[in-house]
């Protein structure tokens, strides 16, 4: 696969219009909107090279997930610095979903070494598996960051495009925890968290912002973004979490903004099994694993 070095990381303002045009009645019927492969991946893969981290931009994360006291790189936050690839990668042509209206469904991030606050890094992003979904169609975006040859953090994103279901879909899913632990942490999530989570991490999809622009998508009200829902899980978890991990959670049901939401964890025969459920109606939001590398 043919790699497209990037000279800087994308611009977000540009890729959020590119995303919202093929939205707007009409469009269609112009050519340069269409999809032109919507039945393969792209063949091409992107690359950021010399990442290196902005120590004020890390704190705010911190600040805004809940990695209080934690000294290291959150696993999570890779994933921020690689959003632009992701929605460079997702409205290209020849991506084969829509973006607006894609779901998030599952993430699974490998943290094989701790990165250090001074290791520039390199980041790949490709899209992978278009599978047949009882609920449409899915699509998966990997990560790799690198630090010269060696592979030091995995990031796997599944999303769905919803339309004509076929089939079932063998998914990280399956190997999660059939219900989410409840309890005994209680979170109470203000009407503006999706606001500060876009502040920090570029992903200001209007389903996260206010109410008013989540209707049009069929939410009553804006929800929590779901990378939001993981890391805080991870915060929640750090004291427990060996210095390589995977985590892979499943996204549920939205978290609705404003909510309060119950977090828990076990120790399980496969891993340390997690969850956020409703504390009003204890249904499930995120289910997850975090087992140690080895």
């Amino acid at each position: 696969m043919p790699t497209h070095v990037l000279d800087g990381s994308p611009s977000l303002g540009r890729l959020y219009l590119k995303a919202a045009l093929p939205a707007v009645p009409g469009a269609g019927f112009v050519p340069a909107l269409r999809k032109q492969h919507p039945d393969r991946l792209p063949d091409t893969r992107l690359e950021l090279r010399e990442v290196s981290l902005d120590a004020g931009h890390l704190v705010r994360y911190r600040e805004v997930c809940g990695f209080d006291g934690v000294a290291t790189v959150p696993s999570t936050y890779l994933h921020v610095l690689a959003f632009p690839l992701h929605l460079s990668l997702m409205t290209a042509r020849d991506f084969p979903l829509a973006v607006m209206g894609a779901v998030h469904v599952e993430a699974t991030i490998e943290q094989v070494r701790p990165i250090g606050l001074e290791e520039p890094f390199d980041l790949n992003v490709e899209a992978t598996d278009l599978d047949a979904h009882p609920r449409g169609r899915t699509v998966s975006i990997r990560t790799e960051a690198t630090i010269g040859a060696e592979v030091v953090w995995r990031d796997t994103n599944v999303f769905l495009g919803r339309g004509e279901g076929a089939g079932t879909r063998t998914s990280a899913a399956q190997t999660l925890p059939d219900a989410a632990p409840h309890g005994p942490m209680q979170w109470s999530l203000p009407a503006g968290l999706g606001r500060r989570y876009a502040a920090v991490s570029g992903d200001r999809n209007p389903i996260h912002l206010y109410a008013v622009t989540a209707r049009p998508f069929g939410f009553k009200t804006q929800i929590a973004h779901g990378m939001w829902t993981m890391a805080r899980s991870v915060a929640a978890l750090s004291p427990r979490l060996p210095p390589a991990y995977t985590v892979a959670v499943a996204f549920k049901k939205p978290v609705p903004l404003p909510s309060t939401v119950r977090f828990g964890a076990r120790d399980g025969d496969a891993g340390l099994d997690f969850g956020v459920t409703s504390a009003r109606s204890q249904l499930p939001h995120l289910v997850g694993r975090v087992t140690a590398r080895h």
